[in-house]
């Protein structure tokens, strides 16, 4: 009976994750219930429901609050005009934007874009604070720490578990664990690559709703047996930046706050919409969290003019 009620469980997140996949993939438009409810395959009648159930938020406050951060990521990130920004993030209009940004993170777009920064905000107690672990470092020992380079990634089928507040201390260390039991299971633990996607950024999702994904590759014609808590999906061709970081958790929040507020914005690229990844470059140590060997991944393309 308890293998029923899990397995049921792990339905239930495996459509609500489809419906969360669809919902990033269509922020620049109106999704209607309907709409979202056909993904999920239950009933539109009670699929509101079980979408609170399962993700503690509304569809329309889990909706918002994606554009919203997609909104900050932009502003800071991109040299796209707050009007277009607005369009892309399925807003009507540069007003609308502008209300609800303001009335989530309690600046306007405008302030945040200058500053780059969310202060008094009514979220801000709510962030979690990667900066304290970022260490000293001058431009110059960035460029020679992280040499950066841009990398052509081929089209990957993946296997991944999703976890939702994933800064819960032992939350992610646990499912890596899970996820290598499983590899060694099916023989892919020597062959295949492990690594981690972060679908959010810590400086704009409050971290109870910061969500992290433990990936393995899988070969194409690799069958997948009925295992309700793995799911898998393709990720696209793409290019990434990558820098290499060994060392500590302090090392690899500082490669990755200069990737992104450094390299990124000095350079002739702007972030593509996927997410970045922590490649484990040593199956062998994944499990040691003391010292991190990674290829620190974020998707870009180039800017266009």
């Amino acid at each position: 009976m308890r293998q029923s009620l899990n397995q049921s469980n792990e339905i239930y997140k495996k459509r609500i994750n489809t419906v969360i996949d669809f919902i990033n993939a269509n922020l620049d438009r109106s999704i209607s219930l309907e709409e979202l409810a056909s993904v999920s395959f239950f009933s539109p009648y009670h699929f509101h429901r079980i979408f609170s159930a399962v993700t503690g938020e509304s569809v329309f406050e889990f909706t918002n609050r994606l554009r919203l951060e997609k909104v900050a990521k932009l502003l800071k990130l991109s040299k796209d005009s707050i009007a277009e920004i607005a369009y892309r993030c399925g807003f009507s209009s540069p007003s609308t934007l502008s209300r609800s940004f303001k009335h989530y993170f309690g600046v306007s777009p405008s302030t945040y874009r200058k500053f780059k920064k969310i202060e008094n905000s009514k979220i801000c107690k709510e962030l979690f604070q990667l900066d304290k672990y970022h260490c000293k470092v001058n431009e110059a020992e960035f460029k020679s720490d992280f040499p950066v380079e841009v990398k052509q990634f081929p089209q990957r089928r993946v296997a991944f578990i999703r976890v939702l507040n994933s800064f819960e201390e032992g939350v992610v260390l646990s499912v890596f664990e899970d996820v290598i039991k499983w590899a060694k299971s099916v023989n892919l633990f020597q062959s295949e690559t492990i690594f981690g996607m972060s679908k959010d950024d810590p400086n704009i999702t409050p971290k109870d709703k910061y969500t992290y994904e433990v990936c393995i590759t899988i070969p194409n014609d690799f069958k997948m047996e009925s295992d309700y808590k793995l799911e898998t999906k393709i990720l696209p061709k793409c290019s990434y930046a990558v820098t290499t970081v060994s060392g500590d958790f302090n090392k690899v929040a500082t490669a990755i706050n200069y990737l992104f507020n450094n390299w990124l914005i000095n350079s002739m690229y702007e972030p593509e919409h996927l997410p970045g990844l922590e490649i484990f470059r040593n199956n062998e140590d994944i499990l040691n969290w003391n010292y991190f060997d990674l290829d620190i991944c974020i998707p870009v393309k180039r800017i266009k003019k």
